[in-house]
């Protein structure tokens, strides 16, 4: 990789944000099928600003953790979404939902989603890479079939957990589990993501070699002074952490974190130095473009959720990266 591919990969990619951005803030919709073009004033025009820097923030987020999770996995399929991280989050606010209404107390809001929700996904994240191993080594095919279980079973104790609620609170979990964007999000969680998609991709900058080194086997990673257990442990932390300040922002978002890496990986080549910086950006202009495209499709009942757009899109990518065999993927 050069430094001029990597620069010239890195501005399409911001550019490609750019425009994400501007059509989500300048074209919508309306709902007898005309086009609007330019930037409303007032309240519609800050809910539009909130949109964008939501789904920003929390794309950055996913490109960026499923970049570092494929490199420290050696899988290309792996992603916060497939490897059941976000499922475990929702499982968390979830639980934590029905704990608050059997106490009697209120509605945990958006901030305090963020304690649970980091507990299911870290805890979700722990439980797939312990069931796939072999012999003791990390094996890439088992990781998804484990991911895809352990997501399952998360998807099954939430559905539980929300037929336990009263009815009065059930249908604002459900709508939070569709995934979306919200139009007037908590400006301390906004923060918080925001800083957690800058701080990954950070680090993806600054730990950029000892990433690319996790991808050889681990004898030839030992070899070359990377201490493998602590680089795991402490950016699967990060990146469990970061995912579930997503979710509490957005609620669970399929498959950006397993399309950015890829969409990147083409644009910078496979450095991570240049590339979790590069997946964070094609990450949030993904989102950005995936919230302004439902905001044009209109099947009868209203807006689609967020999470039904990137889940047809990304099951879609996610096949035809399924078909591609993992050999040489990091070469």
């Amino acid at each position: 990789m050069t430094t001029g591919r990597a620069a010239r990969g890195l501005t399409i990619a911001l550019i490609a944000l750019a425009a994400a951005a501007a059509v989500r803030l300048l074209a919508v919709r309306t709902l007898d099928g005309a086009v609007e073009l330019g930037f409303p004033g007032g309240a519609i025009g800050d809910i539009r600003l909130s949109c964008v820097l939501v789904a920003a923030a929390a794309g950055g987020v996913l490109g960026a953790a499923g970049w570092i999770l494929q490199a420290l996995l050696r899988n290309p399929l792996a992603s916060p979404f497939v490897l059941g991280v976000t499922g475990g989050a929702g499982t968390g606010v979830a639980v934590a939902a029905v704990l608050a209404a059997l106490a009697g107390a209120a509605a945990p809001g958006p901030v305090a989603m963020v304690v649970p929700s980091a507990i299911g996904a870290v805890g979700a994240l722990a439980v797939v890479v312990a069931l796939g191993r072999r012999n003791g080594a990390i094996d890439p095919l088992g990781l998804v079939l484990a991911g895809v279980i352990v997501g399952t079973v998360a998807a099954g104790l939430t559905t539980v957990a929300e037929s336990l609620l009263p009815p009065d609170r059930r249908g604002l979990l459900a709508g939070w589990l569709f995934g979306r964007i919200p139009e007037a999000p908590d400006r301390a969680l906004l923060a918080a993501c925001a800083a957690a998609a800058l701080a990954l991709a950070g680090a993806g900058a600054v730990l950029g070699r000892r990433l690319d080194a996790a991808t050889l086997s681990d004898d030839e990673a030992r070899s070359v002074g990377i201490n493998l257990g602590r680089l795991r442990m402490s950016l699967f932390l990060a990146c469990g952490v970061a995912t579930a300040i997503t979710v509490a922002l957005c609620g669970p978002v399929a498959f950006i974190g397993l399309v950015a890496p890829h969409c990147a990986r083409g644009l910078v080549g496979a450095g991570s130095r240049a590339g979790v910086p590069a997946a964070a950006a094609c990450g949030a202009a993904l989102l950005v473009a995936a919230d302004a495209l439902r905001q044009w499709i209109d099947l009868g009942a209203g807006r689609l959720p967020l999470g039904a757009v990137t889940a047809v899109l990304g099951g879609i990518a996610f096949l035809v990266l399924l078909r591609r065999t993992a050999a040489g993927w990091f070469a």
